[in-house]
């Protein structure tokens, strides 16, 4: 299966795509990984998703990667005597450790690291920012705030804390055993790890991990920009979720911050995923806004890597069709006459590498010589993400002998995944190349392929080799 566009599509299941049947549809229409959010999935479910999943990769041949989304803390008020209060503007309303039934003036906070953290000043967002307060008095054991806009509070609504650095950490005990499961599985290729705020809280879960799959930094809190160079280095990728992060910031902010990740991750090498509302009016309706597609062409021109779909396809009513709609809107933004040239002032300086070196050679030359495709054998994957961290015009055929790592750079943009065996010489590379560039529809007799691999054949991280070959009049063959 040939995709015709770089900029992946991660689509979330749910009970709208959870059958096998669906999951296939979803592929075929453009889905390259899917995603399997643990705040609502069973391990029961999860197990299931996966077998599906892979039932319909074995059928298209093609590596289809699995991300699995932590449930992370989730800050909730208590509840109220008659489960809700009408509040005014400019009142006093209290947050404490009194598991008292709430009223109109005072609720339960089972939280007692907010207690603590809070200091008079900060904000606190309830209900996704219907109901603003800001703190004047704290003791450790309770939160006098003042009501700043806002009029009614109800049962168990979320608390975003956007000033306020709370000293737990990203994994809760749920996502502990969430995460045991899904490394149980051994067939998971990413774990997205909700609210990080500071590098440190990506150290638990990379001890649990111990490599078996990537993790991915989900920046939603304001405190995790002020450290991100430093979390963008110690995670694997990062998701851009837009949500929570347009509940702690300003909404005018986002659109600012998401260029700024996309651009750092590019830099970096990192793969980065654009998520939330993307096309959210998908859900019930079969055609997006104007505003939408504006929105997916952002992130595509930006050059992230991915772009998610969430309630879309997991709970919408038309979750092949918004799939097919976000692969068509990448696919002409690809095709825009700016998008080269957007694409290239936004280009990162390569590091001071052979590797890196080699990658951009094999860029510059392909775009040169107008080259079918770029082959890179990698293990790895570290040689596929640098080769697309160029971001280069003609496609990238990313070879390996490790369908774990094939799976895993689903997620990354304009690598197109084959499973084979390694090379066991030099002809046989170039051989393998040409064959797999002409089986897999990019190139045809007498087309170049710039390959990239290492020397010795099979050693990881060793890139130091670059060459120009042609497809053989067989097509099975280079010369």
């Amino acid at each position: 299966m040939k995709r015709n566009r770089k900029v992946k599509i991660l689509a979330t299941l749910g009970p709208a795509s959870s059958e096998e049947a669906m999951i296939e549809k979803l592929h075929q229409a453009g889905a390259d990984l899917f995603r399997i959010n643990m705040s609502h999935a069973s391990h029961e479910l999860m197990r299931t998703l996966i077998t599906r999943i892979r039932a319909v990769e074995a059928r298209s041949g093609r590596p289809i990667g699995i991300l699995a989304d932590l449930q992370g803390p989730k800050l909730r008020v208590g509840k109220f005597a008659e489960g809700k209060a009408d509040l005014t503007v400019g009142q006093t309303f209290t947050l404490d450790n009194d598991e008292t039934p709430g009223d109109a003036t005072r609720v339960f906070l089972p939280h007692p690291e907010i207690l603590e953290a809070v200091k008079p000043g900060h904000r606190l967002l309830i209900d996704d920012g219907k109901l603003h307060l800001t703190a004047v008095e704290c003791d450790g054991k309770r939160i006098v705030c003042t009501v700043v806009a806002g009029t009614r509070i109800s049962d168990r609504k979320g608390v975003s804390l956007p000033d306020t650095l709370l000293g737990v950490g990203a994994l809760t005990d749920k996502d502990r055993v969430d995460l045991d499961a899904v490394l149980a599985t051994e067939d998971v290729d990413w774990v997205a790890l909700s609210f990080v705020q500071r590098p440190d809280d990506l150290a638990e879960v990379r001890k649990i991990a111990r490599g078996r799959v990537g993790v991915m930094s989900k920046i939603e809190k304001p405190q995790a920009l002020e450290r991100i160079e430093e979390i963008i280095e110690l995670s694997d990728a990062l998701m851009v979720a837009r949500g929570d992060l347009g509940v702690e910031m300003p909404l005018e902010s986002v659109p600012g911050i998401q260029k700024q990740l996309i651009r750092s991750c590019r830099r970096a090498g990192k793969p980065v995923v654009v998520a939330t509302q993307m096309l959210e009016s998908m859900i019930s309706a079969p055609v997006p806004t104007r505003a939408e597609v504006s929105d997916v062409s952002i992130a595509v021109f930006e050059g992230a890597d991915a772009v998610m779909l969430s309630a879309e396809s997991a709970s919408g009513s038309y979750p092949v069709e918004a799939v097919s709609m976000m692969a068509s809107i990448a696919s002409t933004v690809e095709r825009d006459i700016h998008y080269p040239g957007i694409i290239y002032a936004q280009r990162a300086q390569p590091e001071a590498t052979g590797a890196d070196t080699i990658s951009l050679a094999a860029r510059q030359i392909a775009e040169t010589l107008k080259s079918a495709a770029i082959v890179c054998y990698t293990s790895s994957g570290t040689t596929g993400l640098r080769a697309s961290r160029e971001r280069p015009q003609v496609p990238v055929i990313a070879l390996s002998p490790i369908v774990k790592t094939a799976r895993r750079l689903s997620v990354v943009w304009g690598l197109h995944c084959v499973v084979t065996e390694d090379a066991t010489d030099l002809d046989d590379m170039v051989n393998r190349a040409c064959r797999i560039v002409a089986n897999e529809g990019f190139g045809k007799p007498g087309d170049r392929v710039i390959i990239s691999a290492g020397v010795p054949l099979g050693t990881p991280g060793a890139t130091n080799m670059l060459r120009i070959a042609y497809i053989g009049p067989d097509g099975l063959t280079g010369i």
